[in-house]
């Protein structure tokens, strides 16, 4: 007659440190999707015809000086960190050249990229990128040198710019892919003085929208490691 032995059951150490990589993987996948989330909407930029730069006021409180180059870009963006420029850069003068100058006036280059295919709600195409010279009052704001070239906008109740010159049709700010844990975005709210601060905090290291941040995996580490210590030593005892 063959004997069998019965395996006997696991220590309880073992059992707890199972659970916790298996706790660390749940935490480390769930970390990563959580990034995934992005908004479709309509940003605001800057530039000195050189370079776009993230703007760091909404456009209705916004008041460009003559000579401005102002910048809108639809896409899908997490956040201001993240979101994509507008994909031509002109000087002033190669927008508002043609256009003279006039007392109690002042001039507004507009860009205007209403992005791709990609981005595009269903159903829609996007506009060609374009570039206008608004002549507005020296007090204009960026919205109203927007729209003095892309009638109609259509804003929200939150005064989020939803649409230029009618793009999208419908919709506004809507998120598109992952889970509601993504910040909406604030960047063309007239109190959107602080969007600016969503960029700065990813380049200062405290997260890069792309996945675990550092912490997350330095902390999960030093709970395995903590409990692998304890493993080792419960079976010193034991032997």
């Amino acid at each position: 007659m063959i004997r069998t032995h019965a395996s006997a059951p696991p220590h309880p150490l073992i059992r707890t440190f199972a659970c916790l990589v298996l706790a660390l993987g749940a935490v480390v996948a769930g970390a990563g999707t959580s990034q995934a989330a992005g908004y479709r909407y309509w940003s605001f930029w800057e530039s000195d015809g050189a370079k776009w730069t993230y703007a760091t006021q909404g456009p209705a409180t916004a008041r460009p000086a003559d000579g401005a180059v102002n910048g809108f870009r639809f896409a899908v963006s997490a956040d201001s960190g993240d979101a994509d420029r507008p994909r031509e850069t002109p000087d002033f003068a190669a927008v508002c050249g043609a256009t003279p100058a006039r007392d109690g006036h002042k001039r507004i280059a507009v860009v205007i990229d209403s992005g791709t295919d990609a981005d595009a709600p269903d159903g829609e195409k996007p506009p060609a990128l374009r570039a206008e010279c608004a002549r507005v009052g020296e007090d204009a704001t960026s919205a109203e040198a927007l729209a003095a070239v892309a009638k109609p906008l259509r804003y929200n109740s939150e005064a989020l710019l939803c649409a230029i010159a009618g793009y999208p049709a419908s919709g506004c700010g809507e998120q598109v892919a992952g889970d509601a844990a993504t910040p909406e975005p604030t960047e063309t709210r007239d109190s959107a003085s602080d969007a600016r601060g969503a960029t700065d905090k990813r380049g200062n290291g405290e997260g890069d929208g792309g996945g675990p941040s550092a912490g997350l995996f330095a902390g999960a580490a030093a709970v395995v490691v903590l409990a692998a210590a304890g493993l080792w030593q419960a079976r010193r005892r034991r032997g």
